[in-house]
């Protein structure tokens, strides 16, 4: 998934996709003065389960309701970052997925969050949706889904097998789609050669209807499918004029218990309550709150100012924002119980070219190089909190993940001696690097600095380019950029190793930042791809370690974390670990 969409002052933090592991305010123990929270909580844990627990028997609704939970009220959503076009089939930023996923649309699967998850201490679990269950074929190349009977769009029409098939189709679209997940054309059968129903029409036979029985056919095996089933993108759209692209995106039908009020793309919108939502046929959504007032592009500081405050409006309501450095060590003295914090399985790193920087000695210099907590701190990051340091691609939370260490620093020890002499010996004293940064975002600047002192002093000639806002993500995701390093996050999709390493370390993967390309790497992918789902966990790690301990395509520089806040009147708010975002369906108001 793609972190929120970028706002006027984009922050390093802003470049990833999230998901978190949920916490609670009250386990946070403080700060020092160097801005560390290394006893706060969250705790970054060896493996674990980031939402991967799937229980098909949670079919029947209503959801459980949350102890406590209260009728009534309107819930103020605060923002910094604006909302991408709110189409389905298109949305893969994580505060997108967030509120439609967990308020407006419905899909085949859904996570909800469980208390009782992960040995008590709460979690996500994926169940049924408007699926009742679902099966394969031993191979994973035939999914059939069960689609339940009496949901209904906010027009009162009820949702048939042949509106989920049409909105599969349309997830297919690269097209008039362009920035949506792909995983319909990498998996799905011909998914390589169908473009859609706008380009070639409704006849595609990888998606059929009997009744209430939909199956798709794969490619190739996709033994992931329950998971990819939970976007918004494979959920129920009604075919012609009613989601005509150009306008479906400003008000999607609502499935879910809230639909669209008003709408100002970019700035704000207004979530009121769908009356065609039927809870018995829900299984993991709630409908507490009477209106939802969401507000984007929020001044940061403002922000705080309001849910520190604690006064009047700021009592009902929430954010999805990490919080500064100085609001946290704030909010951690004066109100803990209000801080919402959570670990995510996100995975930053500072990946060379590999088509440009081929040594790997110039790449592990790197890594002894670069400044790991002077680089975090200086770019807003709570260290312990909001990040953590690790030496793996695939972060804690992640089945069948292995600790190591190829160069020996914990993750975070910057050595500029280490680094020179790995610089002499591959006769490269005075490289040059060159990666870009956002001009005029102040923590991403103060981050460049500390980067530019730490890589000279160890031997290299540091070069950053500054580009604009608007610009940043084209630039960096260019391969004829004139840089040589790109900066870059990515959280998985769901947990599983397989929204790793095809998207980022597979020969023309679409998020392969670093272009990086071993045909010995593409097989050791393909052939895990193919084994039973019982043994793809410890694969997984496996390659990890391969990978870094033979080729080292470059330093990570830690795993992201969530801080952000709630008023005193909500209840039932968590961070998901699945978008790191705040448990919305189980949000009310308290008296």
């Amino acid at each position: 998934m793609r972190w929120k969409k970028l706002g006027i002052a984009a922050t390093t933090a802003a470049m990833l996709s999230i998901t978190a592991c949920g916490g609670g305010g009250e386990e946070n123990t403080g700060t020092d003065g160097n801005d560390t929270a290394d006893n706060a909580s969250p705790t970054f844990e060896e493996g674990g389960d980031a939402g991967g627990a799937i229980d098909m028997t949670r079919s029947k609704g209503p959801a459980p309701e949350v102890e406590g939970a209260q009728q009534g009220g309107t819930v103020t959503f605060l923002a910094t970052s604006g909302l991408t076009t709110m189409d389905p089939t298109e949305a893969y930023y994580t505060n997108t997925l967030a509120i439609l996923s967990q308020l407006v649309t419905r899909s085949l699967t859904q996570y909800v969050y469980d208390p009782e998850a992960n040995n008590g201490e709460g979690g996500s679990v994926l169940i049924p949706d408007i699926a009742e269950k679902w099966e394969s074929n031993p191979e994973y190349t035939k999914w059939t889904f069960t689609i339940r009977d009496g949901v209904r769009y906010e027009t009162g029409d009820e949702v048939t097998c042949d509106d989920v098939a049409y909105g599969i189709k349309r997830s297919m679209d690269r097209d008039t789609f362009p920035g949506g997940a792909a995983y319909s054309n990498e998996y799905f059968k011909g998914g390589d050669k169908y473009s859609g129903p706008y380009t070639d029409g409704q006849e595609y036979d990888g998606v059929k209807c009997n009744g209430n029985e939909l199956t798709i056919l794969m490619e190739r095996p996709f033994p992931d499918m329950p998971y990819w089933a939970a976007f918004p993108a494979i959920g129920p759209i009604p075919e012609g004029d009613a989601s005509n692209p150009a306008t479906y995106k400003n008000h999607p039908l609502a499935t879910g218990p809230y639909m669209f009020g008003k709408y100002e793309p970019g700035i704000s919108l207004q979530l009121v309550r769908n009356p065609e939502w039927d809870p018995a046929t829900d299984p993991g959504r709630h409908q507490y709150v009477d209106e939802w007032d969401m507000k984007f592009t929020e001044d940061q500081s403002k922000l705080e100012q309001t849910l520190l405050s604690d006064s009047g409006e700021a009592q009902t309501t929430v954010t999805d924002e990490s919080l500064s450095p100085s609001a946290f060590r704030t909010a951690t003295q004066d109100s803990p119980e209000r801080i919402d914090t959570g670990t995510t399985p996100c995975t930053y790193m500072f990946a060379p070219d590999y088509r440009k920087i081929t040594d790997i000695n110039i790449r592990k210099a790197i890594g002894w190089a670069y400044p790991y907590e002077d680089a975090a701190k200086a770019s807003g990051s709570i260290v312990g909190v909001t990040r953590q340091f690790g030496t793996t691609l695939l972060p804690p939370g992640i089945p069948g993940r292995l600790q190591y260490d190829v160069l020996g620093n914990e993750g975070s020890q910057t050595d500029p001696e280490k680094a020179k002499a790995l610089l002499e010996e591959a006769g490269a004293v005075g490289y040059e690097i060159k990666w870009p940064y956002i001009k005029g975002d102040e923590l991403q600047e103060a981050g460049k600095d500390e980067i530019v002192s730490a890589l000279e002093e160890a031997g290299f000639k540091a070069s950053p380019v500054a580009v604009g806002v608007n610009q940043y993500s084209d630039f960096r995701a260019d391969p004829n950029s004139p840089i040589n390093v790109r900066a870059f996050g990515w959280c998985s999709d769901w947990p599983s190793g397989g929204s790793w390493f095809p998207p980022l370390l597979k020969s023309g993967g679409s998020n392969n930042y670093a272009f990086f390309e071993e045909k010995d790497v593409d097989n050791r992918i393909n052939k895990i791809l193919e084994m039973p789902v019982k043994d793809q966990p410890a694969a997984w790690g496996e390659l990890d370690k391969y990978i870094f301990e033979t080729y080292y395509p470059g330093p990570v520089y830690g795993y992201l974390g969530v801080a952000t806040m709630h008023g005193s009147k909500i209840g039932g708010m968590k961070v998901s670990e699945v978008f790191g975002e705040p448990t919305l369906a189980d949000i009310y108001i308290t008296e």
